[in-house]
């Protein structure tokens, strides 16, 4: 099953966890405003998970985004690049609305990830199937693309505004 499956309705669940290795390799982050409600490993120093409705939150410092995939992903990108200092794991769907409302205009830069990701189930197992899509990292702030460009991780970064 694909992870575009997983991010289904079908599937009845939302939560899939960011692997810990790209995780490390970003840094801390303060804050996750969609974290799943349990997780394995924290993935900022505060969480916001949908009990809380991170969209109605206030948002501060260095902020995570994996958001659940689907309508609502470009309404978190949305807040998140009016927040202006973050980095949001999404699929590479380059030509859709979403990515010419959101990352093309707004964002400072991409890293286009190498091969597909192993997402994790809440209790921190890896799926045994990849995303199903290639993934994205898209960092909004000049600091946060600089950590694109120098992470490490396995891709193809693409600096979208000066810095």
């Amino acid at each position: 099953m694909a992870m575009g499956d997983h991010h289904s309705a079908r599937m009845l669940k939302d939560e899939w966890l960011t692997p810990p290795e790209i995780l490390g390799a970003l840094g801390q982050f303060d804050l996750d405003p969609c974290a799943p409600v349990s997780r394995p490993w924290d993935t900022a120093e505060r969480h916001y998970t949908m009990l809380d409705d991170g969209l109605k939150q206030d948002w501060r410092g260095r902020v995570w985004c994996n958001p659940p995939y689907g309508r609502d992903t470009e309404r978190w990108l949305s807040r998140l690049a009016d927040h202006g200092n973050g980095i949001a794991l999404i699929f590479a769907r380059t030509e859709t609305k979403m990515f010419f409302s959101q990352v093309w205009p707004k964002a400072h830069g991409v890293l286009f990830v190498e091969g597909r990701l192993h997402f994790h189930h809440v209790d921190g197992t890896r799926a045994a199937a990849n995303s199903g899509a290639p993934s994205v990292l898209v960092a909004y702030g000049c600091e946060n693309a600089d950590c694109l460009r120098k992470c490490g991780i396995s891709g193809q970064f693409v600096a979208l505004r000066k810095c």
